[in-house]
């Protein structure tokens, strides 16, 4: 199988690169062409559903790469920093503009990442000494566990949509 999208050689870093974005847009596709109410219908009894899990990615985006990575205090991160309430969509966010939150957050762990090497390491109050390999690594299991939560999700949306 010779599929440009699914890439199998380069790097460590380009494969750990390329795992994590594809990890992102499999994400963010789930909640593509979804309407505001149906990105925002709870059918678990958490906080969980479609537009939350890609907020709570934003979250997990900054906190990782602007504020561990980086080392921004969180006031100076691009969102909310407070953990417990990242699956929290605003009355007034619509699905674009979370979206579009989810972006920035993943150009700028980009942008950050970039200049980092894979085995520089940084502290975490709770896990220690992590490496940008680990980081990646977490991020890429976090992601494509939320991804896998969002393709259920939009499953059953669009199973009631045929109802």
């Amino acid at each position: 199988m010779n599929d440009p999208t699914h890439r199998t050689e380069g790097s460590e870093r380009e494969l750990l690169e390329y795992l994590l974005d594809h990890q992102r847009a499999e994400l963010a596709a789930t909640v593509r062409g979804l309407s505001e109410t149906e990105a925002r219908r709870r059918l678990v009894p958490s906080l969980t559903t479609p537009v939350a899990l890609l907020k709570h990615a934003a979250f997990a985006e900054r906190k990782w790469f602007q504020h561990i990575l980086g080392g921004l205090p969180e006031a100076e991160c691009d969102g909310p920093m407070v953990g417990e309430d990242s699956f929290l969509v605003g009355d007034g966010e619509t699905v674009a503009e979370v979206l579009a939150e989810f972006e920035r957050a993943g150009d700028r762990a980009r942008a950050i990442a970039a200049g980092v090497g894979l085995d520089a390491t940084r502290e975490h109050p709770d896990f220690g000494a992590v490496s940008l390999r680990w980081i990646y690594l977490l991020m890429i299991q976090e992601l494509a566990r939320h991804a896998g939560h969002g393709d259920i999700l939009r499953e059953q949306t669009e199973a009631a949509r045929r109802g």
